[in-house]
């Protein structure tokens, strides 16, 4: 489905849904836990049905129940044994194919991974080598590409030693997660870790379920004690802060003002990161004390500057989007892992961009935008990626003229109410 969207002035108040990055993480803990556990406010969109359907697959039994307050709640029964041979299809969600292959392989099966056409373009191969290091078999199916899906893990882990270059923060999570339930001890040596917050959210988790670990120099060294369980629990999934950044930027862009609710101040997602930045860039940022959150873009026009997006690349694409609107040059850099994500975000960013009028240059690691205050608008794609359709969207706000998106059905991999709450916070058609 294509969709074309013009400028509007933006105002109001919407509550953010739950974060994805959490909601699968508490999914796969759940499933590994010796008993049952409760998810409250979980999010429903294609990668979290995703990983269920992959719990699932391990023998999980989940039922969705409505809580208090209309919150979306998941009852997650650990199987008693998981199945001596099992193939799980991740769909799209590479959280779920990373998170849940390092956990797999602590088990004896033998698990079998695949996903969609783009989650096959998906590198894997330094997280298996280091699976490998640590005790489980890799093999892939006939014809295969090594260090890509489809490809099977039989466990289990048996500890030792490995060293990774994180290029994403999902491996060393991977590993995180696993790493507890190997029949020995592990320590994993991180000689590049991009993303960093995404791997303290999953330590987070190891902390709540009281798994023995210890990390040294700022994670480039991990120590994690084997023959550890997990343990049923019960949590509320916060709002998801990279999912609140189109709409803080929606603000930015047309110098209105958004309240987002259901966010917690002090959670560990990184992409909170996005207010200081557009603090720097003008905007008021103020928080009240039933974790909302309101931001006013400046009366006049955004300010420019050099902003290292290494911790969060999911901001990447709106973060372009809402330089064009500044008047001058604005870097985007040290963000790499941004070309293996969905698609290649920087390349696929400066295509769009520059074909709605912007001044755009790509470089390895970076964006560098030559703003001007303005976009004339025209016609773009969106790549079957969530994060460049949004990006997208919210670049057509202050545009001259219409911005056709073509294809916006891949919004529903995290945000599938998305447009709605957009249209909520629309005042008028400028």
């Amino acid at each position: 489905m294509d969709k074309i969207l013009g400028s509007a002035s933006v105002s109001g108040r919407i509550t953010i849904p739950a974060s994805k990055s959490q909601t699968v993480r508490a999914l796969l803990i759940a499933t590994f836990a010796n008993g049952t556990s409760i998810i409250r406010n979980a999010l429903d969109s294609q990668d979290t049905r995703s990983c269920i359907e992959v719990c699932q697959a391990f023998g999980a039994v989940i039922r969705e129940t409505a809580s208090p307050g209309g919150l979306r709640t998941l009852q997650v029964e650990a199987p008693l044994r998981f199945p001596p041979s099992l193939t799980v299809d991740c769909g799209n969600s590479g959280t779920t194919l990373y998170l849940a292959a390092g956990m797999a392989a602590s088990t004896g099966s033998k698990v079998t991974f695949t996903g969609d056409a783009q989650l096959q373009n998906r590198p894997v191969g330094q997280l298996l080598e280091a699976l490998e290091d640590l005790g489980a078999k890799i093999t892939y199916p006939q014809g295969g590409r090594i260090g890509y899906p489809p490809f099977t893990i039989t466990g289990p882990l048996r500890g030792g030693k490995t060293t990774i270059a994180c290029h994403t923060s999902q491996y060393l999570s991977a590993l995180l997660l696993g790493c507890p339930m190997a029949t020995g001890a592990s320590t994993i040596e991180v000689s590049l870790l991009n993303e960093r917050p995404y791997a303290q959210m999953t330590r987070a988790w190891l902390d709540s379920q009281g798994i023995s670990h210890e990390a040294q120099d700022n994670l480039s060294s991990v120590s994690i004690q084997g023959r550890q369980r997990f343990k049923p629990f019960e949590a509320t999934v916060t709002g998801d802060y990279s999912s609140a950044s189109f709409f803080f930027c929606a603000a930015a862009i047309t110098h209105g003002c958004v309240t987002v609710a259901g966010l917690d101040r002090n959670d560990p997602q990184g992409d909170k990161e996005i207010l200081d930045i557009l603090e720097h860039m003008g905007c008021t940022v103020t928080w009240t004390e039933d974790q909302a959150v309101t931001i006013c873009g400046p009366p006049g026009s955004l300010e420019t500057g050099s902003f290292d997006l290494n911790a969060i690349p999911d901001a990447l694409p709106v973060l372009a989007a809402t330089a064009c609107y500044a008047k001058g040059t604005t870097i985007l850099g040290n963000v790499p892992q941004a070309r293996i994500k969905e698609t290649d975000r920087i390349a696929v960013m400066k295509q769009n961009l520059a074909s709605c009028g912007a001044n755009i240059e790509e470089r390895e690691d970076a964006l560098v935008i030559h703003g001007t205050g303005v976009l004339e608008g025209g016609l773009c794609s969106g790549h079957d990626d969530h994060r460049i359709i949004m990006a997208m969207a919210i670049a057509s706000l202050g545009s001259r003229n219409p911005i056709t998106i073509q294809g916006i059905d891949a919004v529903g991999v995290t945000f599938p109410t998305f447009f709605a709450l957009l249209d909520q916070i629309k005042e008028n058609t400028r």
